[in-house]
């Protein structure tokens, strides 16, 4: 997958932007997606850029599943339509 590294049992991949708006719109849209999919990433943000990872929790464990992957992908194509403008 296009960057995303598996770390105990996440999906975490790091984004870059110019600036804080760019960063803060890109997780307003990334937080629109998760609604609508009902897959909510965890986030950190620091100015320019934004860290998402990315599991399923099935009971106390978390693990990587199908969702997660699909959820990646649709991370990467918003972020790649994003750094065309």
């Amino acid at each position: 997958m296009n960057g995303w590294e598996e770390k105990d049992h996440f999906l975490v991949k790091t984004f870059a932007f110019s600036n804080f708006v760019y960063a803060f719109t890109f997780m307003t849209r990334v937080a629109t997606m998760a609604e609508k999919m009902e897959h909510h990433p965890w986030w950190e943000k620091s100015h320019h850029t934004v860290i998402i990872r990315l599991t399923t929790t099935t009971g106390n464990e978390n693990c990587i599943t199908q969702k997660d992957v699909d959820r990646a992908g649709t991370i990467d194509e918003l972020y790649d339509s994003m750094q065309k403008r």
